[in-house]
This record gives structure tokens, C-alpha cells and sequence, in this order.
């Protein structure tokens, strides 16, 4: 469950791993939108090892119907249900990793069993319950304190509540104990830099974690593939079509049918005026996962090419895949409630989603929640703090600035206004295909008149 790096010399790997910069034109709104280069590695087809993968929860699963009291049995079985959650997006297998847990740790007290407490945690955070996570990860850093692995699952818990600081304590405690940089530090360390607003020491990071991954006597594919995805949205969010859609390709070169990947393909593909394309990688994706935000995308997309018909189906199955189960519930609330201030569709509602939810977990992404449904609400001075909230850390990402282009102009600052939604179309022009027209459209609206 937890990925080792191989020592090599790190300066001469990162010496070899490139990242080509230009600078971001001024937030003048033009139709050329400013270029960064995302270089990294070369990308090379990985072995599959799912058959292994389903071969071992086999064995293992027989196994435990043997011998039912066995901690390590279900500590391993539960390890290769996360690896398959990881690569399929099945809650299913959610559900088979969080009873993994809970059985390893009736068998064996917490004590002696770090391994089902890890797997525990794990499960927690994969469930959204980011507090119980944290709680136990906490709990982890006292019983194995000189260990890397408690200190990364505290990270990614403090990161999903909004507790930045205490992230980056136990960020600096990861460092600490990993004995240098490893690929769970570099992609932790571009989740910092990303929520930072620098999106090329990002894209640095990203790199560096996949060419770590690479020299690894046996590279994890979907880590990997992981990882390029996450280029690949750097990219996207800075306005680089391009070179996103490479690193898309780049994750599905290494992971054929990436659902991750094939989803933001669809995404960049639509963003370059490919919209029947980007349909087709949509529904590929939703083969795959039937995640709500994959279905409302496709959805604005027939939308888009006037299929109304399609679009509505679309919209429709997003409710029920959002309310399907109480995991789905909880995992998808926050898509759901943006969903619904997006398509100006039941606006109380969303706003009551988005503040309950804001209330357990206080990141910048559920402030930005908060305002943008407030603002489809009515309560405009919510809006407007909220926003503020969700534009804290500096982070530089189109879709933020546009909602605080709207609730500025919501307010009658139109000068606020301006400036925010041009620094969105210059960002990034089509950072939704559907949203980015509202934008345009409102940016029209608020603009200064050329005479008087």
C-alpha cells in the first residue's frame, strides 16, 4: 500500500528532467491565451497487473473464509481493493476495503495492527470522512512516528479539511522521515505549490514524481498514469490545450483507458472546439465510472449541439448517480450542489448542500461552493465573503476568478468585475464550455465603454 522509491543520485535524475517556461502575457482578454510548456518525461506503456490483482483478492478472499481471524489476510486483501478502487473509480470496492478494515482491527487491536489502522485511515479519507481520517492518522504518527507514511496521510486529510498550515507541518514532517525527495513527496508537494498559485513549480513537481515513478524497479502504472492526469490539468487550468491534451495522452499511453485521463480529454478536446470528439471521450469515461461531474459535462455537451433530449437524460441521471447510495451521498454532495448553481436548478437546496458541507470541511473549494451557490441564492453578502474565503491562498485557477467575476457584478462593482472575468478568459478561454459563454457574455455587460 505504500509506494517505495529507489535511491538513486536525485540530482542527476532532476537534472534530467526539463520543464520549458514562458511567462504569462498581461490579463488583457485576447484571443491568445498566455502558453506555458509543461515538459515531462517521455511516456511508455506499462504492464497491466490485473490479473494478478483479481488472482490474489481471490486467493486471499478464500483464504479468509478458512481462516476468518487472520489480521494480515484481510490487511493484504484490503491493499489490493484500494489498488483496484484506484483504477476503476468502483465504490464497490470502497465497501470491500472499509469492511477489510473494520475486520483486521476486530481481529487484532490497534496496537499491534498499524497496518489495519493505515487501511483504515484510508478508507476513511477515500469515503470523504476527512476528519476520522486525520484523527487516525494522528493516531498513527504516535505509534510509528519515524515512518514517512503516517505523516502523508495526515497531509492529505489536513489538505481536504482546509487546514493548510498543519498540511504543510505534516508535509515538512514527510520530508523529514522519507529521507529525501520520493514520488509521495513530489506530488504533495505540487498539491502545495498548485493550491499556492504556482502552477509551474506544479507542473515541476509533477514531473520529478513521474520520472521517480519510472525508475522504479517495477513502476506503478496507475501512480504514474495518476500523475501525468494531473500534468495534463495543470496545463489545462493554465490555458495550455496542448500540451494538457499530450498529458492525457501521455496517462492513457501508460494506463489504456484511463478513466481519469479519457474524461479530461474529452474536456480539452471540447475546449478546442472538438465537441463531438470530446462526446465520444465522455461516454468512454462513463463506461468506465458514472461520475456525476463526467455526466453533467457530457450533458452540457449535447446541450451545446442541440441534442436538448440527451442533454436532459443527462441531467436527470446526475441526480440519481448523486443519491444513489449514502457513499454517493457523501461523496458527490459538493458536485451536486455546484451542479445545481451551474444549471440554476434548485437554488436553496444547493446552497443548504454546500454550507453543510462547509461546515465539516473548510477548504478553499467549499468556500468557493458556499459563494457561487449563495450568489444562485440570493445572499450576496455571503457570496462575497465566501469568495474571499475560497480566494485566500492565491490560487490561480480560472473557474474561482469567474465566480468572483459574478458576484462582483451581482454587487454593481463592475470595475471588479471586469477585472475578474477577463483574468479568467485570459487564463484559461474555454475553462468550461458552457460557463465560459456566461462569462463572455457578462464580461460584455460590465465593460467600459469605449467614449463617452
Amino acid at each position: 500500500m505504500r509506494l517505495t522509491v529507489l535511491r538513486l543520485s536525485i540530482i542527476v535524475l532532476l537534472a534530467s528532467v526539463t520543464l520549458a517556461v514562458t511567462r504569462f502575457s498581461s490579463l488583457s482578454l485576447s484571443n491568445s491565451p498566455p502558453r506555458v510548456a509543461f515538459a515531462g518525461p517521455a511516456a511508455v506503456a506499462l504492464v497491466s497487473d490485473q490479473t494478478q490483482i483479481a488472482d490474489a483478492i481471490q486467493f486471499l478472499e478464500r483464504r479468509i473464509r478458512t481462516d476468518p481471524g487472520d489480521a494480515l489476510l484481510y490487511n493484504k486483501l484490503g491493499g489490493y481493493y484500494l489498488q483496484e478502487l484506484r483504477e476503476t473509480g468502483a465504490l464497490q470496492y470502497l465497501d470491500l476495503m472499509s469492511r477489510s478494515a473494520r475486520a483486521s482491527l476486530a481481529a487484532v487491536p490497534v496496537a499491534r495492527n498499524k497496518d489495519g489502522l493505515s487501511l483504515q485511515t484510508l478508507a476513511e479519507f477515500s469515503s470523504h470522512e476527512f476528519t476520522a481520517a486525520r484523527d487516525h492518522a494522528v493516531e498513527l504518527t504516535r505509534l510509528d512516528p519515524a515512518k514517512e507514511y503516517p505523516y502523508e496521510m495526515l497531509f492529505d486529510s489536513e489538505i481536504e479539511l482546509g487546514n493548510y498550515d498543519k498540511a504543510e507541518e505534516a508535509f515538512s514532517q514527510m520530508l523529514r522521515h522519507s529521507g529525501g525527495i520520493n514520488v509521495n513527496t513530489e506530488t504533495r508537494h505540487a498539491r502545495l505549490a498548485t493550491l499556492r498559485g504556482d502552477n509551474l513549480g506544479a507542473a515541476r513537481h509533477l514531473s520529478n514524481a513521474i520520472a521517480l515513478g519510472l525508475h522504479l524497479s517495477v513502476p506503478p502504472r496507475e501512480s504514474i498514469a495518476w500523475s501525468y492526469w494531473q500534468l495534463g490539468d495543470t496545463a489545462f487550468n493554465a490555458g495550455d490545450y496542448s500540451a494538457a491534451e499530450q498529458h492525457y495522452n501521455d496517462a492513457l499511453t501508460t494506463f489504456p483507458g484511463y478513466f481519469r485521463a479519457l474524461a479530461s480529454l474529452g474536456r480539452v478536446r471540447a475546449a478546442r472546439g472538438d465537441l463531438q470528439d470530446a462526446i465520444v471521450l465522455y461516454k468512454a469515461a462513463i463506461e468506465v465510472l458514472p461520475d456525476p461531474t463526467f455526466v453533467a459535462a457530457l450533458g452540457d455537451l449535447y446541450k451545446l449541439t442541440g441534442q436538448d433530449k440527451k442533454a436532459a437524460d443527462q441531467y436527470a441521471l446526475v441526480e440519481v448517480i448523486g443519491h444513489l447510495s449514502v457513499i454517493s451521498g457523501v461523496l458527490y454532495n459538493r458536485p451536486l450542489a455546484l451542479f445545481y448553481a451551474d444549471h440554476d436548478l434548485k437554488a436553496q437546496k444547493a446552497y443548504s448542500d454546500a454550507k453543510r458541507e462547509y461546515a465539516r470541511r473548510r477548504d478553499i473549494y467549499g468556500a468557493d461552493a458556499v459563494a457561487w451557490t449563495a450568489l444562485k441564492a440570493g445572499k450576496i453578502a455571503e457570496a462575497q465573503t465566501s469568495i474571499k474565503e475560497a480566494m485566500r491562498l492565491g490560487t490561480v485557477d480560472a473557474r474561482l476568478f469567474y465566480h468572483a467575476g459574478m458576484i462582483s457584478r451581482a454587487t454593481g462593482d463592475n470595475a471588479a468585475a471586469r477585472d475578474y472575468l477577463r483574468r479568467a478568459l485570459t487564463l484559461n478561454p474555454v475553462f468550461d464550455p458552457f460557463q465560459a459563454r456566461k462569462a463572455r457574455k457578462a464580461l460584455q455587460t460590465v465593460s467600459a465603454p469605449l467614449w463617452r
